[in-house]
């Protein structure tokens, strides 16, 4: 017998190679964009999120001013009790007749998802609801400084 004919020939051949790595290729190609697309509404999930935390802080803080917890003693009533800046919800309210407490609203002023700062937009209560100016005053609002449309292809991050 011929000793070619009795060996047992075993692993790929180049072609079955090339064919399963062009489907392994081709899966990976589908999927690298829904990857994408899956990172990025988690983002937006974590921007609403921290625009929500902002917002109840900010709207705690008024609370607060409005009961007479926090803010100044010689306060008019037409004040509108909002804070001045983001910094003070972080530092803290030291309110009348309760000794050494310090109120907080929050514990830091949160990163923005998409640029990576804590850098916000903020909205007075004399500018235009609509308008991303900031005129100095209170802040009533605040909004995400990120360039770029949301996922449902119509609204600005700074919109939100």
């Amino acid at each position: 017998m011929n000793v070619r004919m009795k060996r047992v020939q075993a692993g790929f051949t180049l072609l079955e190679l090339i064919i399963t790595l062009a489907i392994i290729a081709i899966l990976a190609g589908g999927t690298i964009p829904v990857a994408k697309n899956l990172i990025r509404r988690e983002k937006e999930m974590e921007l609403r999120r921290t625009l929500r935390e902002l917002r109840k802080a900010v709207d705690a803080y008024k609370i607060s001013c409005e009961t007479g917890n926090v803010g100044p003693l010689d306060r008019k009533v037409d004040d509108e009790c909002y804070p001045q800046n983001l910094e003070i919800l972080v530092e803290g309210i030291n309110p009348p007749n309760r000794g050494n407490t310090t109120i907080r609203f929050l514990r830091r002023i949160p990163k923005d998802p998409f640029t990576g700062t804590a850098d916000w937009g903020l909205r007075s209560i004399q500018d235009d609801p609509d308008s991303s100016s900031w005129g100095g005053q209170n802040v009533y609002d605040v909004f995400s400084k990120a360039q770029g449309t949301a996922l449902d292809g119509k609204t600005q991050y700074k919109d939100w």
